[in-house]
């Protein structure tokens, strides 16, 4: 209600001859009138027209609309057209491009857009970059092309970047952007205020924090921006600096930095070096980009596709997947050398060969699902030593009870489809295997962690053996037992 009053006595106290607010669908063409669900991106109709306006060759209608949009938007129609046209489009946009438009490309395809231009116009691209963003691109070329734009930025922008690079690659070094605020802890608010008027274009574009450091340049406190805006000119700036600030060390590994904000909801944190002095700043958004990428990179290595992208050729996707799919292949015989244990048995009663791929298929869905509640609690830091127990007698539990429960329903439907042993047989395998399945679900992971081994990359691979192997044998076994 207070916000809604607020709103209208702005609305009332308006200066009559002040631009009114501009709806976000007048300055964005890229949307159309009746999508109302769409808040970002590119609609399929917007790039449709920009393709048929570039093969018509009408390059200023081209220029004009796509200048309208965000460099975060130019990135998704560069993705969505074809090679043809995202040539003629970034020959369009070649003068005074825009360089956070290749921050936004997905890397792959960056690489073969840097390739359209100069190193001198790359590099004028960069050198209006954030720091941070200018590492991203940079650090993936080949060592010719990155020498070359780095030797065409200005001295000081090439030293700040070179110096980012000298950090191991995922870490807050290399995250960091170097644009800030930190001011001497002996300031006044007014001394302070007067100071950021002054700088102007020399200041950040966008900060959140000002940092307060001691003669060395130690971080000392972290002032609120909002905070300084509150308070009288002749306030002492240390006096205003929060006590429970996070200084983040420049070898931080990236997935520390995103638990670290998320922990403590942080905005922005200093980085500082082994002596504690100031060297950057990372800010929320740098962590979202963390976070996105640490949760596909899980994503697809559980997978087992490793790193890939829809632009990669044909034959580097198929050599990416091919090492999953040869340690799958081992795996593999070591299920079909279980199941030659019992071959005897297979060839007397036939129903087992039917039903053997239900057990095995049950056993591997439930363990993927303990899986990735054990992976992703893993990398949240929700899951260690302490509740490693509770979390593991947990899952098992879970496998326990769903396979009392699919054991009923498919011991019913195997008993009235061959004979009733066979249905109680079957349905003994299964609540063993689906035990197995929640307690090695959670139980690999962890032991990967405990060796040092990314559990994203390994754990699917050995479930899909467990459940395998457990579910066979306990199924052929049982049936022989109680059959022959």
């Amino acid at each position: 209600m207070l916000q809604g009053e607020r709103t209208m006595d702005a609305a009332e106290n308006r200066d009559p001859h002040e631009t009114p607010p501009v709806d976000p669908r007048e300055r964005a063409p890229h949307f159309r009138d009746d999508d109302e669900e769409r808040a970002y991106g590119v609609d399929p109709e917007f790039v449709q027209e920009i393709v048929g306006l570039l093969r018509e060759g009408r390059r200023e209608e081209v220029r004009t609309q796509v200048g309208e949009l965000h460099a975060a938007d130019i990135a998704d129609l560069i993705e969505q057209i074809g090679p043809d046209e995202r040539e003629d489009l970034i020959d369009i946009l070649r003068p005074g491009f825009d360089g956070e438009v290749l921050s936004h490309l997905n890397p792959d395809l960056r690489e073969e857009i840097i390739n359209l231009f100069e190193p001198k116009e790359l590099a004028a691209a960069v050198a209006e970059m954030d720091t941070d963003d200018a590492v991203d691109v940079i650090e993936d070329l080949d060592e010719e092309t990155r020498r070359e734009i780095l030797d065409n930025l200005p001295a000081e922008d090439r030293a700040l970047v070179q110096e980012n690079l000298t950090y191991e690659e995922y870490t807050a070094g290399r995250l960091m952007q170097r644009d800030l605020v930190a001011v001497p802890q002996f300031w006044t608010v007014g001394k302070t205020l007067d100071y950021l008027r002054a700088a102007g274009d020399d200041l950040p574009e966008d900060f959140y924090d000002i940092f307060v450091v001691d003669p060395l340049h130690r971080v000392v406190g972290s002032v609120p921006l909002s905070r300084v805006m509150r308070q009288k000119r002749s306030v002492r700036i240390a006096d205003l600096a929060t006590e429970d600030y996070h200084t983040i060390p420049v070898t931080m590994d990236q997935e520390e930095v995103a638990n670290l904000f998320r922990q403590y909801a942080l905005v922005s944190a200093p980085v500082v070096d082994s002596a504690g002095r100031l060297r950057g700043v990372i800010t929320v958004d740098d962590v979202v980009h963390i976070i996105d990428e640490e949760a596909e990179d899980d994503f697809l290595k559980l997978g087992g596709v490793g790193d890939t992208s829809i632009y990669r050729t044909v034959l580097d996707t198929a050599m990416a997947r091919a090492s999953w799919l040869g340690v799958n292949l081992l795996t593999a015989f070591m299920a079909a050398g279980v199941i030659s244990l019992f071959e005897d048995s297979i060839e007397r009663i036939v129903a087992l060969a039917v039903l053997m791929p239900i057990v095995a298929s049950m056993g591997g869905n439930t363990g993927t699902q303990a899986l990735t509640v054990a992976v992703r609690a893993l990398a949240t830091r929700e899951l260690s030593e302490n509740n490693a127990l509770r979390v593991v007698g947990k899952e098992a539990l879970v496998g326990l009870v769903n396979g009392i429960l699919f054991a009923a329903l498919v011991g019913l439907i195997a008993g009235l489809w061959f004979e009733p042993t066979i249905g109680v047989v079957i349905a003994c395998a299964m609540i063993i295997n689906l035990f197995c399945a929640g307690l090695f679900g959670v139980m690999i992971p962890l032991a990967l962690e405990k060796i040092g081994v990314d559990p994203a990359v390994a754990s699917s691979v050995f479930l899909t053996t467990v459940t395998d192997v457990v579910g066979f044998f306990a199924f052929l076994a049982l049936a022989t037992v109680f059959l022959l």
